[in-house]
């Protein structure tokens, strides 16, 4: 997709780590960047920056998200582009054991039903309604409306201990890309999803010196962890190539994870 001055982008989760570098990126191609996020403050604060929009919008309510559309197209005109980063989760074993008392517990249906809601479900829901607002547009270049990039994640192949709601809502992401390209096939709308392994987002800021070093170590190459702006920059690959379609790809350093 070439982008213009009136190309406008949704970037759900655009007050920090992911999002907010992928909403700079774009900011910075000349797109007109509305962010999506719960923190206000933080989210105000970038998008001022940026010259974009804060949208204060739950992902897993649809009113909320309805209504974060209409206030991003009130401002910059209906977008070509979403990137999905935001999500939220719990975690936790099928079955474990409790270390104090030594009684088996269980990962409730109501904690994985918490998940697959603020992974899958909201992944569907915010690029079925932005496809929908997408198909509206006049065709560019090779009939594209528009582009729809979703965050997935290393776990969709390779969860670790724990994360069982974690691993079922990203591997269905994945399993969503290539129907829902065909889908929208005709209506010129492109559908990726980029799978991250373990980037140096806010997420763990306060993780202890040591663990830093072990998460470090455990990348094969580069040893580090990924820096936001790498993803940021597969976006906007991911946004100007329009033979991309229907694909899940892996930036993560060549790591598979270990099962803890």
């Amino acid at each position: 997709m070439q982008i213009t001055a009136d190309t406008a982008a949704v970037v759900t989760g655009g007050a920090s780590g992911l999002g907010r570098a992928s909403a700079e990126a774009l900011a910075a191609a000349g797109v007109k960047v509305a962010i999506f996020d719960l923190n206000e403050e933080a989210g105000q604060e970038v998008a001022e920056a940026i010259g974009g929009v804060f949208c204060h919008v739950n992902i897993m309510s649809e009113d909320s998200v309805n209504a974060g559309f209409e206030k991003a197209r009130a401002a910059h005109g209906q977008e070509r582009i979403l990137v999905h980063c935001a999500m939220a989760n719990r975690k936790g074993k099928t079955v474990g054991r409790n270390k104090q008392t030594g009684e088996f517990t269980r990962f409730s249906t109501e904690d994985f039903a918490f998940a697959t809601d603020g992974i899958l479900i909201s992944s569907y829901r915010m690029a079925s309604l932005a496809a929908f607002g997408m198909a509206s547009l006049d065709p560019l270049e090779d009939g594209e409306r528009g582009t729809i990039i979703m965050t997935s994640s290393v776990a969709a192949q390779d969860a670790q201990i724990g994360q069982v709601a974690y691993g079922a809502g990203k591997s269905g992401v994945n399993g969503m890309v290539l129907p829902m390209a065909r889908d929208l096939m005709d209506l010129g709308i492109r559908v990726n999803a980029i799978m991250p392994g373990i980037f140096g987002t806010p997420l763990l800021g306060k993780l202890p010196q040591q663990v830093f070093d072990n998460l470090n170590a455990s990348v094969p190459f580069p040893k580090r962890l990924g820096k936001p702006e790498e993803y940021a920059s597969l976006v906007l690959e991911l946004v100007r190539n329009a033979y991309f379609n229907g694909q899940s790809i892996r930036l993560d350093g060549a790591i598979r994870m270990a099962p803890r």
